[in-house]
C-alpha cells in the first residue's frame, strides 16, 4: 500500500489536508544539489548552442511540453536563447512513428534526425521504466547525447542509466505527488533561469 491509500480518508476536507502535507514531505526530500546541477545544466546547453529535449509518457508528457515552453519562451532571451524542445508536441510524428515502427521508437527516431553530439535528453518518468524513453537514452548514450533523469518511486532502469538527474522520493505508484514535483522543478527551474539572465546579461 502505498502513502495515498493510507492517508486516504472519505472525508474531502482531511484527505486534502493529508494529501498537501505528504506533498510538503517530498518536496522537503528532494536533493538541491541535484537540482542546482540540472540548472547548471542547462545554462551550459544554452553556452554552447545547442538542444535540450524532453520527453516522457502521459502526464510526463504534458510536463514535458510544459518544460519546453517555460525555458525556451518563459525566460524572455532571445539574444541568446534556451534552445528547448518537447518531442511528445507533434501528434502526426508520433502517430506516424508508432504506427510504423511501434510506439517504443516514437522519440529515438526523432533523435536521429535532430540530435547532435553535445546535445541534452531529458526524460521525465515516474517509474522510470518506459521502453521508449530507455531506447531514448541508450540512443543518446551511442550519438554523444547527455541524458538527465527526472523520475520518482526508485528510479526503476532509467537512473542508473542517465548521466545525472533529480529523484524525487515517493512511494511506488504514487503518480499524483511525483507529477506534482516534476511540475514544481519546471516552475523552479524556469524561474530560476528568467531571472539568472538579467543578472548576467
Amino acid at each position: 500500500m502505498n502513502n495515498i491509500d493510507k492517508i486516504f480518508t472519505p472525508n474531502p476536507v482531511a484527505f486534502a489536508g493529508a494529501y498537501i502535507e505528504y506533498l510538503q514531505t517530498v518536496l522537503r526530500s528532494l536533493s538541491t544539489k541535484e537540482v542546482g546541477q540540472f540548472i547548471e545544466t542547462i545554462l551550459d546547453a544554452r553556452a554552447r548552442g545547442v538542444t535540450v529535449f524532453f520527453i516522457g509518457n502521459g502526464g510526463s508528457a504534458a510536463t514535458a511540453s510544459h518544460f519546453a515552453n517555460d525555458l525556451a519562451y518563459g525566460t524572455n532571451e532571445y539574444d541568446k536563447p534556451f534552445r528547448v524542445l518537447s518531442l511528445t508536441d507533434n501528434v502526426a510524428i508520433l502517430t506516424a512513428l508508432g504506427n510504423d515502427y511501434g510506439y517504443d521508437e516514437i522519440f529515438v527516431r526523432q533523435l536521429r534526425v535532430l540530435g547532435k553530439a553535445g546535445d541534452v535528453l531529458v526524460a521525465i518518468s515516474a517509474s522510470g521504466n518506459s521502453p521508449n524513453l530507455i531506447k531514448a537514452f541508450e540512443y543518446a548514450r551511442s550519438a554523444g547525447i547527455k541524458t538527465v533523469a527526472i523520475t520518482a518511486f526508485d528510479g526503476g532502469k532509467m537512473k542508473p542509466m542517465a548521466d545525472e538527474g533529480i529523484h524525487v522520493p515517493t512511494g511506488p505508484k504514487e503518480y499524483g505527488p511525483a507529477e506534482d514535483v516534476h511540475m514544481v522543478l519546471d516552475h523552479l527551474v524556469g524561474a530560476y533561469l528568467m531571472r539568472c539572465i538579467k543578472v548576467t546579461n
